[in-house]
């Protein structure tokens, strides 16, 4: 119910069950976290996308929890590192970018958030309809929505529980980095993925860790953030290729250490 594939330094994770509309389930949320550990623990991928498999009725990232298993067990859709999909509350080191083609709804928007970046189709549409089921959108909707969006539009997606939230509206508030046309969404984070591999992996994620850790946070850690973030690349290999691919005038060689 997990793909995983590795192209360059780039690893995608799709979530392949289109039979329930790539909903989540217990095989979806250890395959997950399974594909995560795959990802942490290889040296060669510096960048992970997830995406979802297409459907016999079109695009569709994922619908969410399983809720004919969650009639049952209710909790079987986690992972105890993870959280819901094995991916919400994973601690993670590498930038991960959600593919986003056709809806992703109440736990699909809840992976989406849980991601670093999001590239989606102009089919796209996001929502966190728990309250139409009597639940709580209990995988970080109701904290990491408000983050990415107005409040009031967030509060409104919460308390309304529509579903028809739309990636061009989104990318209009920045929940969205990049629209592309139905079908696209895999390719352009394959380009946006490129665009961070040409990067230093281990300044990557330095500079990730540090906008997640600090923004929220007073000056005084940002700078404390940053002051040991900068240290810690001063004594790798790539610092030094870093400068001295400058002064040669060529493309640095990463090695990631």
């Amino acid at each position: 119910m997990i793909d995983y594939e590795k192209q360059g330094n780039v690893g995608i994770i799709t979530i392949n069950r289109p039979s329930a509309r790539n909903a989540v389930n217990t095989e979806v949320a250890t395959g997950i976290e399974a594909a995560i550990d795959q990802i942490e623990e290889d040296d060669d991928v510096w960048v992970a996308i997830l995406t979802g498999a297409k459907t016999e009725k079109g695009y569709i990232f994922c619908a969410g929890a399983d809720l004919k298993q969650m009639s049952v067990d209710p909790g079987g859709m986690q992972t105890q590192r993870g959280g819901f999909g094995g991916l919400v509350q994973r601690e993670r080191t590498k930038p991960l970018i959600a593919a986003v083609d056709g809806p992703a709804l109440a736990g699909g928007t809840e992976l989406v958030l849980a991601c670093d970046l999001v590239v989606a189709s102009r089919t796209a549409v996001f929502g966190i309809p728990e309250v139409k089921r009597n639940l709580v959108a209990a995988a970080g909707g109701l904290f990491r929505l408000p983050r990415k969006l107005p409040r009031n539009i967030a509060m409104e997606l919460a308390l309304t529980g529509r579903l028809d939230f739309p990636a061009e509206r989104a990318h209009h508030f920045g929940l969205v980095n990049t629209l592309c046309e139905e079908g696209g969404a895999l390719e352009a984070a394959l380009e946006l993925a490129t665009q961070i591999t040409a990067a230093a992996p281990l300044a990557v994620r330095e500079s990730r860790k540090i906008v997640l850790e600090a923004t929220d946070q007073p000056d005084e850690i940002g700078w404390a953030m940053s002051g040991e973030g900068i240290m810690k690349m001063f004594s790798t290999e790539d610092f030094t290729e870093g400068l001295t691919a400058f002064i040669e005038k060529r493309d640095p060689q990463w090695k990631g250490r």
